[in-house]
């Protein structure tokens, strides 16, 4: 592979903005070498960034766009997430503004901007795609948003404890116990979106409820956004008892990543046979979210490819 060495100079030269752009102990210079596999050097605001011609090229974009964004202190998740917008195409930056506590929070993808879109002009949403894509963050943003609008009355988050399988019984505490730490993930996303003095509140008014998969069956959810996570660990019969339950005014999505599937071998998965069975049926949405997706730290894109490549390998060139 050809090696070519981009220079560039900042201009204008401000050593308060250039320690921004660096970080502490080159930090954010490390960032994005690593997202684009190339090499940094620096001397005052003159930088040389090596590496195949294309990347180097967009290295030394990356360096300048941080750099006119270095007014005041960047940080990791700063350009972390700058890196994903980069890398990865910019989401539309005009699209709707969802109503929580998180000012900052948007659409870092394309494909997120499509997700948010379909939950809101769908009653049902599925978010198939691997970790670390966004699919139960934003889903829970939408659900808060829709809750502050007055859109719904109330929210329902709930996923399987299939992890716990039929060792529930040998774990301390009554069933609310058992199963909380299964739906902690959900929980966080609630405390980070709605702060947690007011979800507590929302919850004690049971505006809000966080429950296992299994107390859903038998009951009807109007004017209520329902949100399933880890969909994957459903079987077939969960999923349309899930999907049955919704009544007049609700919203649903369904989210789940199919390499994550922790049931029995001998099991589908029930998000597998809903995206089989449900796929032209009218005022459902599927959005389905890839390894360029992934809005966490830039190693977490590269594992979830390299594991897909290794499940999917492709033939070797001149094979038969």
């Amino acid at each position: 592979m050809k090696t070519d060495i981009v220079e560039l100079r900042l201009a204008p030269e401000d050593n308060r903005r250039l320690a921004n752009l660096c970080g502490p102990m080159d930090e954010n210079l490390r960032q994005i070498e690593a997202a684009f596999d190339v090499t940094i050097g620096r001397r005052g605001a003159s930088f040389r960034v090596s590496g195949d011609s294309a990347q180097a090229e967009k290295g030394a974009q990356a360096v300048e766009h941080f750099y006119n964004r270095a007014h005041d202190e960047l940080s990791l998740d700063d350009i972390q997430l700058g890196l994903v917008e980069i890398t990865r195409g910019r989401a539309d930056e005009e699209g709707p503004a969802l109503r929580t506590r998180r000012a900052d929070l948007r659409a870092r993808t394309p494909r997120q901007g499509e997700y948010i879109e379909q939950i809101r002009s769908h009653d049902i949403t599925f978010g198939i795609g691997p970790a670390g894509t966004g699919k139960t963050y934003l889903a829970v943003a939408c659900a808060v948003d829709a809750l502050e609008r007055e859109q719904v009355k109330r929210l329902v988050l709930t996923r399987p404890a299939v992890e716990a399988g039929e060792r529930l019984g040998f774990l301390p505490g009554d069933l609310t116990q058992k199963v909380d730490p299964y739906l902690r993930p959900l929980y966080d996303a609630l405390y980070d979106l709605m702060g947690f003095d007011k979800v507590t509140r929302l919850i004690e008014r049971q505006a809000i409820e966080v429950a296992p998969l299994a107390f859903m069956r038998g009951r009807t959810l109007n004017h209520a956004f329902i949100i399933l996570d880890e969909a994957q660990n459903t079987t077939p019969e969960q999923m349309q008892m899930f999907l049955t339950r919704i009544g007049f005014g609700a919203k649903a999505v369904v989210t789940g990543d199919p390499t994550q599937i922790d049931l029995p071998k001998h099991v589908k998965s029930g998000l597998l046979d809903a995206a089989e069975v449900l796929h032209d049926v009218r005022g459902i949405a599927f959005t389905h979210f890839q390894s360029e997706d992934v809005v966490r730290h830039p190693l977490v894109q590269r594992i979830v490819t390299a594991y897909a490549a290794r499940k999917d390998p492709k033939p070797a060139h001149g094979a038969s």
